[in-house]
Parts: structure tokens; sequence; C-alpha cells
């Protein structure tokens, strides 16, 4: 039997966002709002049947045929939310959580902020987030996305502004990058972050990787590490199992490296030593 505070914490409520799923297996993202419709070819279907009704119950549309209806997780909200930017995929979202080590009370830089899924992911993490984008339009499409997933009251501020440029910030714990050439970042992110500190980039091709990686070479960051991950779901119905026939592969390549004290001997393992005259910060450890 269901505790009544359980089943209490199931009902749906005006104002609430919600999945729904036809028989299909289509899947749509909607805010309860009283006395509205949704309205899709497989019928329509009244916020108000939806509002006060338990979550994972069936709701009959006006053609008869049922929806199932669940709160979304952050996998739902960041395939169906409004984009700007191409987002981050969940399997990336999962594994910049973890090889990142994001926490509660870490300050982390994030530019190229997109459309905010990697902006939700990590602030339910527990970190407050300084965002740098260079499009304004793409910067309200990640803060109304934010904001509708999180609320207003989240330590989340963006700057429409180009992070090559320079970071202001200093001792930031953590910089996560989504942008085309974060090379140009590692002699920023070499001052603005804490000595121990990790650096994250995301990239689409091979090639701009290897450029960040050299750039985090000479700059005198460690421990560095790319990664790809491929997604792969199973079909299993009774005796039939197997792969499916479609996965998820590549999406972008993770690059990780941490921020090092670097001293008068230090040489880069590829490439030369980046010109730390700029950079006094860095050779001192601070």
């Amino acid at each position: 039997m269901t505790s009544p505070e359980k089943r209490s914490a199931s009902i749906l409520r005006d104002g609430e966002r919600v999945l729904l799923v036809d028989s299909k297996d289509r899947r749509y993202l909607v805010t309860l709002v009283a006395g509205k419709q949704f309205h899709t070819h497989s019928g329509i279907l009244d916020h108000d049947d939806i509002i006060g009704a338990v979550e994972g119950s069936k709701i009959p549309g006006s053609t008869g045929r049922a929806f199932l209806v669940l709160r979304p997780t952050l996998t739902d909200v960041v395939l169906k939310m409004p984009r700007g930017a191409q987002v981050i995929y969940p399997k990336d979202l999962g594994a910049i959580l973890i090889a990142a080590d994001l926490a509660p009370g870490q300050r982390v830089l994030e530019a190229g902020v997109g459309s905010g899924a990697l902006s939700i992911a990590a602030l339910r993490a527990g970190v407050s987030i300084i965002g740098y984008e260079i499009r304004e339009d793409f910067a309200e499409v990640a803060k109304s996305n934010v904001h509708a997933m999180l609320g207003t009251d989240v330590p989340y501020e963006v700057h429409v502004r180009d992070v090559t440029q320079g970071i202001d910030e200093r001792d930031l714990d953590r910089i996560l990058l989504d942008m085309p050439e974060p090379d140009k970042v590692v002699p920023h992110a070499a001052v603005a972050l804490r000595p121990g500190g990790i650096f994250m980039a995301y990239l689409p091709t091979i090639n701009q990787t290897a450029l960040v990686r050299e750039a985090l070479d000479a700059y005198g960051f460690g421990m560095a590490e790319t990664v790809e991950i491929l997604r792969r779901t199973w079909h299993i119905e009774g005796r039939s199992i197997r792969p499916d026939h479609r996965m998820v592969a590549h999406t972008g390549f993770l690059t990780f490296a941490r921020r090092l004290v670097v001293d008068d001997d230090f040489v880069p393992r590829f490439g030369q030593r980046a010109e730390f005259s700029s950079l006094e910060a860095v050779v001192h450890g601070a």
C-alpha cells in the first residue's frame, strides 16, 4: 500500500511540467495550466483531467486513446526543451558530471551555454555557474530553460561575451566549454582556474580536440584524457534478445585536464612550452 504522504507527492498540480506518452511512444513535454487543452492528432487532452491525477496514470483523450502521464526526467527535458544551439546529450552529461567531479559549493565557469542542458545538470549537482555566451539569443534560451526546470532562485548568471577574450573570475573550481575553439581559452583558463581545478571541453571533431590537447600540454595542464561515449540499447521481448538496430554513437569528444602548478623546469610532452610572461600566477602556483 502506498502511504498517504507518498501518494500526495505523486499528485500532479497546476503549473507543473509533465511528460505525455501516447500509444506509439511519442513523447510530449507540456506545462499544465488549468482550463487549457493539449491538441495532437491522437486526440485532445484537457489539462484539467491531468491536474489532480496520480503520476503514472493513463488519461484518455477525446478519441478514447490514452496518454501515460509522468513528471519528466532530466533526460526528457533535455531532449524536448526549446533549443538555440545543439544540446549536449544525456549520455555525455552524465560523463561530464562524474569526470569533472561537479559537487555542491563549487564555482563553475561555463562558456557556450547553448540551450542550457549542461547548466541544468550542473546546477542540480549543487554548483554555482557563471556563464559566458557570445550570442544573446542563445543566452536567453539557456536562461529560459534553466528557470523553467529549476526556478529563478538558482545561482546562475549568464554574460553575453567572448570567453576567448579573457576570463574575469579567479580561483574557479571548474571550467566547462562547449564551443568551437576551446584551445584559445586555455591561456585564460590557466590563470582563472585554481590549482587542481578541472578543465573540460566538449567538441564534435577530433581535429579540434587535438588542438585543445596541444594547448593544454603547452600551458602545463596534466592528467589529460579524451573520451567518447557510445550508448547502445537492447531489444528484449521474451526470447528475442538482441542489440537494437540503432544506437546513439558519436555525439562529441570529451576532454578533461587538471590545472597544475608550473615551475621553471616545466617541459611540455609535445610541442613547445607556452610563453608564461603574462601568467605569473601559474608559475607561482597562485
